[in-house]
């Protein structure tokens, strides 16, 4: 055909495309092999992508490059050896190469302009405000934002001003959208989350229609606010610098994104400047950008920039070894001068580039450079200052020997050549446990080229041991995107190894995880595991199909845990809100685990012990729904593991996970699921309101009553049909694969924000024989006198003396079975049972969930 595209298996910060591994953006002619060879018509692209939790992967898209190949301005051309197009022979053929390479470059630009590249980040740039009633600020700051679904997590740095104590998002007409507390610390930087954006500023923030501000409560009461834009710049920046003027209330500012080129040494950078060009100039101003070192010039670069355009891209080529080591050290200054009688100047220093994210890593033993299943954990966290330095806490447990060597490494040449960078085994301490130690220290040469890699993904720590002295545990230094959770700044992660389940599993998996406690007594976690995906086995591989649990650790007969979720991947994060005494008396004590189990290993794959001191005594305020025990209730967001999974959906473009459901495009006032391939879409169920007035909110399908209270929270989050609903609001719960539950009404509480699900309670009837009009119906009633009963044998849910009619077939009373759906199959996960006294099939699930 004309077009080719396909999708490779991806890693993390690439594309695997026949056998070898691209970076980001790179470009390539694939090589097909025998008898096709290179295909020199064909050019493919990595493609950077995010996925709806923020995670960022690489896709693979390749265009025939023919169909734009220039007409030749010859008769005779001629398709010279290793080309695609045609071109003219001798002295016309540079010119039609020049042409070839024209549009090649062309469409590179348009890939790297793509919306895909766009998605999720946004970037603003806040200075003194001088119409603003408060007094104009000297400060300024960098704010750097990602939207996964609807909640938009931010991280600020600042300079020149003291700690903001109220961060404020302005929609378009100037009005607060949103505002956040900065809660007190001594760092420059802040971290944050609007959670559940509503549709309409998730439009004006996509439109760049959003600005932020930030002021202060000192004396002084500064101002600095900006505008919110996206810019694509944010996916390859590893450097950054905030550029700010020795001249108060200036009102001028910037930022520097920048990055080292992947196999050379040159260092790209793109500047977004405010104020430095005054407002209504609208002709181009001259600027020099420099390079310097304690005051000394090292490069110049000249410009022009206006007040409308004022971003700027350039790139430093050959860094020489001194100017490298500057700029890992922090010690480059990156400056920008208007040219002429009344220059304006701006600089900043430049560093690795800092965010409310987390490095950190799980160590495994299916992850080791030669996959073993011994049970064992490795835990680090990472911190990388502004000088360079680069400071590790690193945990093991469960080794099978004593460990010889830990090193943080590149990813191997060959598999006979590790790349090993930096050894810190002599900060490792074993302890009296066996198999257990733990390092403690800081890296304080630290290569530009590595705090690059770093940044990227592309490092990794190893743990050699006596028994295995190349690689027992191994793990990939990631970047975990912040998500709003306290404690994984503050604490370190929970180990999670097959040791420490009882009885120990020998697994090839490890985990770690962060727990807290907040205020309201809701418990708050975060999961990360590593080294299923690589298991030999097939049930498992390439899914963690896992269920996260808590309970205590005791041996009694009272023991019990609490679901958390089931997921996929190498993640699982929420919010357990209805959490008993008991359960918050054993964290409090430290006798509490949290659990990660398997279709392999149903009674524990991973374990850890978790101690999180607490002063609840009454129990979490609130009550909640408690989650479906379902085994095959699982969400999987990795579009990788969605497109092999065989029970996946493909509806409306995507790809989605069997148990999942979404509102679909077609119309919002629908809810689909998604059953084993096949896709089932139930129109919203809107109750009954009795309150005296109602109004009908744009964004949603049903009237709610309109008795909002001043100070109410601006909603309800309900984990059933994963949705927002505003305080007084009244549903139906959806339950797959059933649909909308008309014996069940869940309620949004406005002074609590909580969720209150009941079921409903039927009247009393006089009749004697009272019919079901509809089969969805929650309560009988009793017939008009003119209307004739339905026959039992026509309704699915009906009254019978013997018998109860489910789909085709008919059940004796008492009888359970599980019931079997077109297209999917028997559901064991259901048990139904006909019980005629009370003239109702019953559902032990929904028993179960309500």
């Amino acid at each position: 055909g004309d077009v080719l595209v396909t999708s490779a298996e991806y890693d993390f910060v690439g594309c695997s495309f026949g056998g070898r591994f691209y970076s980001l953006e790179d470009t390539w002619h694939p090589d097909l092999g025998e008898p096709f060879g290179v295909m020199h018509c064909v050019m493919c692209h990595c493609e950077p992508q995010r996925s709806r939790r923020g995670k960022v992967f690489g896709k693979v898209s390749c265009r025939n490059m023919k169909q734009d190949c220039p007409d030749p301005t010859c008769d005779d051309p001629v398709l010279l050896p290793g080309h695609c197009c045609k071109t003219c022979p001798k002295g016309n053929a540079q010119m039609q190469m020049c042409e070839c390479v024209s549009v090649f470059l062309q469409m590179v630009n348009k890939w790297k302009h793509s919306p895909a590249f766009l998605e999720s980040d946004f970037v603003a740039v806040l200075t003194g405000v001088t119409d603003s009633w408060l007094p104009s600020s000297s400060g300024v700051a960098r704010a750097r934002f990602t939207l996964a679904r609807t909640s938009l997590t931010f991280s600020i740095t600042f300079q020149r001003m003291n700690r903001p104590s109220l961060i404020t998002f302005l929609d378009s007409e100037g009005n607060t959208a949103f505002e956040f507390r900065v809660p007190q610390a001594d760092t420059d930087m802040i971290c944050g989350v609007w959670k559940n954006l509503p549709k309409s500023h998730l439009r004006q923030l996509e439109a760049e229609q959003l600005r932020v501000s930030m002021t202060t409560a000192d004396n002084k009461k500064e101002e600095i606010q900006g505008k919110i834009i996206k810019h694509r710049a944010l996916f390859a920046e590893t450097f950054s610098a905030i550029l700010t003027s020795d001249e108060v209330h200036s009102g001028m500012g910037g930022i520097a994104m920048l990055t080292l080129s992947d196999t050379e040494n040159n260092l790209h950078f793109i500047l977004i400047l405010q104020g430095l060009v005054p407002h209504g100039t609208s002709v181009k101003v001259p600027v020099r950008v420099k390079l310097l070192y304690r005051q000394h010039l090292l490069r110049e670069i000249q410009a022009n920039i206006s007040a409308d355009d004022s971003d700027f891209a350039e790139v430093l080529a050959d860094l020489n070894s001194r100017e490298l080591f500057w700029l890992s050290r922090g010690q480059l200054q990156i400056s920008v001068e208007t040219e002429g009688q009344n220059s304006r100047q701006i600089s900043g220093y430049i560093s690795g580039k800092r965010s409310c994210d987390t490095l950190q890593s799980v160590m495994s033993s299916g992850s080791a450079l030669t996959p073993g299943k011994t049970g064992g954990v490795g835990s680090a966290v990472f911190t990388l200052h502004h000088n360079g330095s680069l400071d590790f806490q690193v945990l093991v447990a469960g080794l099978s020997s004593a460990v010889v060597g830990m090193t943080i490494e590149m990813k191997p040449r060959r598999r006979s050549k590790r790349s090993v960078l930096y050894d810190i085994t002599a900060d490792f301490s074993a302890t009296e446990e066996r198999g257990s130690g733990r390092a403690l220290g800081s890296c304080g040469r630290v290569e530009a080229r590595h705090i690059h890699m770093l940044l990227q993904n592309e490092l990794f720590i190893n743990i050699a041991t006596a028994e295995q002295q190349e690689s027992e545990l191994r793990g990939q230094i990631r970047m975990l995107p912040y998500n709003g959770l306290d404690a994984r700044q503050t604490e370190l992660p929970v180990p999670l190894a097959g040791q420490f389940v009882s009885p120990p599993v020998r697994t090839g998996a490890a985990g770690h995880a962060w727990v807290s406690v907040d205020e309201q007594c809701h418990l708050h976690y975060e999961i990360v595991v590593n080294g299923l995906s690589k298991s030999e086995d097939t049930s498992v591989s390439a899914h963690l199909h896992g269920l996260a649990e808590i309970g205590e650790m005791d041996d009694s007969s009272t023991n019990h845990k609490r679901l958390l979720t089931g997921f996929y991947g190498q993640q699982a994060q929420g919010v357990l809100k209805d959490i008993s005494v008991e359960l918050l008396r054993h964290l409090d004590e430290g006798t509490a685990y949290i659990q990660v189990s398997t279709k392999m290993n149903p009674r524990g794959e991973i374990r850890g012990r978790i101690h999180v001191p607490n002063s609840c005594e009454l129990g979490s305020r609130g009550e909640v729904v408690e989650e479906a025990e379902f085994d095959d209730l699982v969400f999987v967001r990795d579009p990788a593991e969605l497109r092999k999974d065989p029970h996946t959906c493909f509806f409306e473009g995507e790809h989605h996970a069997h148990g999942s459901q979404w509102t679909p495009q077609y119309n919002t006032c629908f809810t689909c699921t998604c059953q084993k391939k096949t896709v089932i879409c139930d129109p919203v169920i809107c109750p009954a309101l009795s309150c005296p007035h109602t109004i009908q909110p744009e964004d949603q399908c049903c009237p709610i009553c309109d008795e909002k209270v001043e100070g109410d929270p601006e909603g309800c989050y309900f984990e059933g049909d994963q949705k927002m609903h505003a305080p007084g609001t009244t549903w139906h719960p959806f339950v797959p694969p059933f649909g909308y539950i008309k014996c069940a009404v869940c309620t949004c509480k406005g002074s609590t924000g909580e969720v209150h699900c009941e079921k409903l309670t039927c009247p009393p009837l006089t009749c004697s024989r009272p019919i079901r009009r509809n089969p969805s119906d929650c309560c009988k009633e009793c017939p008009a006198e003119d209307t004739p009963p339905l026959e039992d044998d026509e309704m699915m849910q009906a009254d019978g003396t013997r018998h109860c009619k489910f789909g085709n077939n008919y059940y004796q009373n008492s009888e359970h079975w599980h019931p079997r759906v077109p297209l999917v199959g028997e559901m064991k996960c259901i048990t139904c049972w006909c019980d005629v006294s009370l003239s109702l099939l019953y559902f032990k699930f929904l028993l179960r969930t309500f």
